[in-house]
């Protein structure tokens, strides 16, 4: 039965590349865009309980529920147990011989391990957030179920489908019955695709795949390389964000979901199935130094093309197939928990953030570092950029935190140090030609400015921005940086800490406690800062907390409720295993021992 609001902590994803699916611990899929992240959901019922769809599978009666991925995969298996007897359910999004299937491919396996177990299972479509009425239609091979321009089958073995016109509700739907053994073996596959023909897969062949799909995903961690502290958050943060890369182009999606409210009050409600230049900055670095070369490259390729082909301006994000996107689109469905706005799109586009610019020199730098050579074009772009960053540094703008009021933001200058840095850095590699003189004379400047203008000896930390007492723990992103691994940077930890902290958490910036839960990357960031400045006793005492407070499988949302360890916003949320992984590294690599 269909719960309002599900625990976000209930949810564990699976992809396969091109989508996610959110399974909860009753065995249903509550999310699942088609044909791709970025999509219209056909299953929504995260969102929309009462018409946004969903694929359930579960028993029938009380049951007990234990789960975890297979080990080093993003195949979910889960164990029920009844009365009666238990059975595992495994779930995997199912990859083809040569990478992704061109369709989607839910693949259900249930078996048997001892006693029966009566599972009941229902395919029910939604509205796509009020723009689909779906409807089933009989065909040859059976019935189809339409919404949109989306088609979606249900095929099986031993599934026991009933007809679907016995469904017994006002909504369409497929749906079945049957029983497990001890040793029984049954497959239930949703299969979908979109403006295009379905493909009805061999259960037999779709079976396989499950194995097949396994293998894949070991291949794919055989080649991450990190053995040191915290080695299983790590790897399960790794394969999550590997969960958020769009194979079809490289972007890299800032979280799997739309609306997923930061507060009980609503109105923060964001999609973030987008690409971030600021989040494709980080996921580079731990692509890098996890040795990750395919991803490595083709996240850079795209970003440098998209850029070149919606410029000359920088924009903070893109779509996850290019392309800048505009409209922000309102859905009149209740939301999670009845928290609204659902909406699609995001309001920060157009945005001036000037961090930006050290977000995409610290790609560069980092995937030259690598060992690999930019081409004339990109270096070209690469110097009229550090040259913009000159020019603009000294202008207001949004921050990282994309706040409706402009401000010279410390970060935000920060960021704009960093790109100089790295363009410097770049052009005496002979990786980009132009004028290094200026951006080192200009990098200096810009040092100078903060120093004088964002200090606060009353608050003894880097302020938000000059004029004001508040804090920011975007800040604390340089001391990654390199820009203040001293004093400074020290007593800004305890400022923030004191100010902004719930144990080894951190709020996003003064006076937000009001407005939204805990920030998960911001605590990561804090780790990594203290490491960074030489407390790396207290760094990995954060990270031991830190590390704990994800869902039973490992995942992180956007934000945590310090109070009830509650989470929070959209999820898997890239910024928080990014800032997971990142953390861990930096610690490993700073470690005086």
């Amino acid at each position: 039965m269909s719960t309002p609001g599900e625990d976000l902590r209930s949810y564990a994803p699976i992809g396969d590349g091109r989508t996610v699916a959110l399974i909860g611990l009753r065995g249903q899929v509550d999310w699942l865009p088609i044909p791709n992240l970025g999509s219209m959901p056909v299953f929504a019922r995260l969102l929309d309980d009462d018409t946004g769809g969903c694929i359930e599978l579960e028993p029938v009666g009380e049951y007990t529920v234990t789960r975890r991925y297979v080990a080093r995969t993003n195949v979910l298996r889960t164990t029920f147990t009844t009365d009666g007897g238990s059975a595992t359910v495994t779930d995997a999004l199912v990859t083809g011989i040569a990478g992704r299937l061109p369709w989607a491919e839910l693949a259900r396996r249930v078996e048997g391990r001892s006693g029966t177990v009566e599972f009941a299972w229902r395919v029910r479509p939604g509205t796509a957030l009020g723009t689909a009425s779906p409807w089933i239609e009989e065909s040859t091979r059976g019935p189809i179920i339409r919404a949109g321009e989306t088609t979606v089958a249900v095929v099986g073995s031993e599934h026991g489908p009933k007809p679907a016109e016995d469904a017994g509700s006002d909504a369409p739907e497929l749906s079945g019955v049957f029983s497990t053994t001890e040793g029984s073996r049954h497959l239930l596959v949703v299969v979908a695709t979109h403006a295009e023909p379905i493909h009805l897969p061999d259960p037999l062949i779709v079976d396989e795949g499950i194995d097949r799909t396994i293998g894949n995903w070991r291949t794919w961690s055989r080649a991450f390389s990190y053995d040191g502290p915290w080695s299983d958050a790590v790897q399960r943060s790794a394969l999550a964000l590997k969960l958020l890369i769009f194979s079809p182009t490289g972007a890299i999606a800032a979280a799997a979901t739309t609306s997923l409210p930061e507060n009980p009050r609503g109105g923060k409600n964001w999609d973030y199935r987008f690409a971030w230049v600021r989040d494709l900055a980080y996921t580079a670095h731990a692509l890098v130094r996890f040795g990750l070369r395919e991803e490595t490259h083709a996240a850079v390729s795209w970003l440098l093309r998209t850029i070149r082909e919606n410029g000359p301006e920088l924009h903070i994000f893109y779509g996850l197939e290019g392309g800048v996107p505009e409209a922000v689109q309102e859905h009149d469905v209740a939301g999670w928990r009845g928290i609204e706005p659902v909406v699609t799109g995001n309001p920060a586009q157009g945005q001036l953030q000037l961090g930006v610019y050290g977000d995409l020199f610290a790609i560069c730098r980092t995937y030259v570092d690598a060992g690999n050579v930019l081409d004339v074009e990109t270096g070209r772009l690469l110097a009229s950029i550090a040259d913009r960053t000159c020019d603009l540094w000294r202008n207001r703008d949004a921050g990282m935190w994309e706040l409706p009021e402009e401000q010279h933001y410390t970060s935000s200058k920060m960021g704009c140090w960093q790109a100089l840095g790295d363009a410097v850095h770049l052009a005496e590699l002979g990786q980009v030609a132009g004028s290094a003189d200026r951006w080192r004379s200009e990098q200096e400047r810009i040092a100078e400015w903060i120093a004088e203008h964002c200090w606060s000896e009353e608050r003894g930390a880097y302020v938000m921005h000059p004029g004001s007492d508040d804090l920011d723990a975007s800040v604390l992103l340089h001391a990654i940086s390199g820009f203040d691994r001293g004093e400074r940077m020290s007593s800004t930890i305890d400022a923030l800490t004191a100010e902004l902290g719930e144990g080894a958490l951190l709020y996003r910036y003064s006076g937000v406690q009001q407005e939204e839960h805990t920030f998960v990357a911001c605590a990561f960031w804090r780790a990594s800062a203290l490491a960074c400045v030489g407390r790396h006793r207290e760094a990995v005492a954060a990270m031991d907390e830190l590390v704990t407070l994800g869902n039973d499988v490992g995942i992180f949302a956007e934000m945590i409720d310090a109070s009830d360890g509650s989470h929070w916003g959209n999820l898997p949320q890239a910024l928080s295993h990014l800032g997971l992984i990142n953390a861990a590294l930096t610690i490993a690599e700073l470690d005086p021992s």
